[in-house]
């Protein structure tokens, strides 16, 4: 079919699942298809979250920098008031990306009221992973230890320190600085209680993990060593911190800054009236959101379409949504995960080899697609396109016979069948997932590039996949209008930026065959 035109240039890139569906390679996609027309792509925003959340563009990973950092003709990239941002992580991005050519500071907007995160939310993080764990004997939550969820807190506490502090004087910044060291110190120690030689590895824990995750960093030369050493933020007694280190080591980082610091909102508005497109990039997922989701295992954000308003702070319009999901399921932490696969099974075993988070490296659990999640998604999040990445991890090879599994429905141990997925989290853990079959193929499609050329076995699965999830969301034989079902835009091949078919059938079509 021939690509329909977007129905906003309001864009949002949303996970309908639990996070790591490939968001970021839909921007340059975006990207490429508006080009040349009177609506390109002018602004990438970062929507949520903060530097747990990665994404993947064009072979480079970002934290806390949209994807459009690889978009050598979007103007700006901007980061929204929807975030919390570590002035001291986006130079430890910032730096390298400009040395190998991409073009960052020229570009960046942060938001006046951006949110500040620091050292006190990481440690915090990980005094509140302690405390589950030897407090409250409770498992861990497998939190990425980047202090997200700390400083969101510090918003709904009102307590927050936001970007346009560093455009005041310095003074007023460190009386803010110690305020909050001092509240965090006092919880450690007396809330979350926290062993003296726990406090102490902390620091070591920090240090360790982002020497190692910038290691090329190092390696390039952009900065020492030294740069990632957190143990010279430690106080000489222990629940204490360097108090003037670290307030004239953020201040630095954050003033460096300066120039990058205005009004995102005045900006997007700005655009849309010049008629060029905006696209909000999320981190996350629909079932990642702090209020749709199942705590612990949430984000402290909102990662659906409504926040991109929030974030943007524009009023709301009419925006046009991509859902973006893979052709299985993954997933991190201790969530209820009905469609995980046993360990053993050859494509599990496959998968796991491909499957770490981006931000952490964590290994991801992996499951069969579950179109009731996904189904959810669209009934009451709503998006109007899909893209549906790695089908081509399924091909299957060796013994294995490639038969695959969607699930459409859950059911109860007394046989009853639910749609939906159950609001209480009580009753979700007590369901299991009721699977359809279909067949597998062996062929390679990593080359493919036209539908048709599809095993048709692939062609049946992709067909399958959408027709699970519009009967959930709309219920069989329900559905709505050919011109109001969303379509399936981008199929994804492969991890390169080639490896993706665009010229899926429209809905009505392929949920036929």
């Amino acid at each position: 079919m021939s690509l329909l035109p977007f129905s906003s240039q309001l864009i949002a890139d949303v996970g309908i699942s639990l996070g790591d569906e490939g968001k970021g390679r839909l921007i340059p996609e975006i990207a490429d298809e508006l080009r040349g027309t009177g609506s390109p792509v002018s602004v990438v925003l970062k929507v949520n979250g903060g530097a747990n959340s990665g994404h993947t563009a064009g072979g480079i990973k970002l934290n806390l920098l949209p994807a459009g950092v690889v978009i050598d003709d979007a103007v700006h990239l901007c980061i929204g008031s929807g975030v919390v941002a570590d002035p001291r992580k986006i130079a430890w991005e910032t730096r390298p990306l400009e040395k190998k050519g991409y073009a960052v500071l020229a570009r960046l907007l942060i938001d006046e009221r951006t949110l500040v995160s620091d050292l006190t939310h990481r440690l915090l993080d990980l005094a509140w992973e302690d405390y589950r764990v030897n407090i409250l004997a409770a498992e861990a939550r497998g939190s990425t230890g980047r202090g997200i969820t700390p400083a969101y807190v510090d918003e709904v506490g009102q307590q927050q320190i936001v970007f346009s502090d560093f455009l005041a004087g310095p003074n007023y910044f460190a009386r803010k600085l110690a305020q909050r060291a001092d509240r965090a110190c006092r919880t450690i120690q007396h809330v979350c209680r926290v062993s003296e030689a726990t406090w102490n590895s902390f620091f070591d824990k920090l240090t360790a993990a982002e020497q190692r995750a910038n290691a090329e960093v190092i390696e390039m030369g952009v900065f020492g060593r030294d740069e990632f050493d957190f143990t010279r933020f430690r106080g000489a007694v222990p629940f204490t911190l360097n108090l003037d280190a670290l307030t004239a080591t953020y201040w630095a980082a954050g003033t460096a800054l300066a120039g990058n610091i205005g009004e995102v909102r005045e900006l997007v508005l700005h655009e849309l009236a010049a008629g060029r497109t905006i696209i909000g990039e999320f981190g996350q997922a629909y079932w990642l959101d702090k209020r749709r989701g199942f705590s612990p295992n949430v984000t402290a954000s909102h990662t659906y379409t409504p926040e991109f308003f929030e974030s943007a702070g524009i009023p709301v319009q009419r925006i046009h949504t991509f859902g973006v999901g893979k052709a299985y399921d993954t997933k991190v932490g201790t969530h209820t995960f009905l469609t995980q696969m046993d360990d053993a099974h050859p494509l599990a075993i496959k998968l796991k080899q491909i499957e770490f988070g981006t931000s952490t490296g964590r290994q991801r659990m992996v499951g069969w697609y579950d179109a009731v999640e996904k189904g959810d998604a669209l009934r009451y999040g709503g998006f109007q396109d899909v893209m549906i990445n790695k089908l081509d991890a399924l091909t299957h090879s060796g013994d294995w016979r490639g038969e695959l599994q969607i699930c459409t429905a859950y059911e109860s141990a007394d046989g009853r069948r639910c749609a939906h997925v159950p609001r209480n989290a009580a009753v979700h853990k007590t369901l299991r997932p009721v699977y359809t079959r279909h067949a597998g193929w062996s062929g390679d499609i990593s080359e493919v590039r036209r539908f048709a050329d599809l095993p048709r076995a692939a062609q049946q699965y992709a067909a399958a996949m959408m027709r699970s999830l519009l009967d959930v969301a709309y219920g069989h034989g329900t559905w709505p209008a050919a011109e109001k079902l969303p379509n399936l835009r981008y199929l994804g091949v492969g991890p390169q930026p080639s490896q993706i078919i665009k010229d899926v059938p429209a809905m009505t079509e392929l949920v036929g065959m």
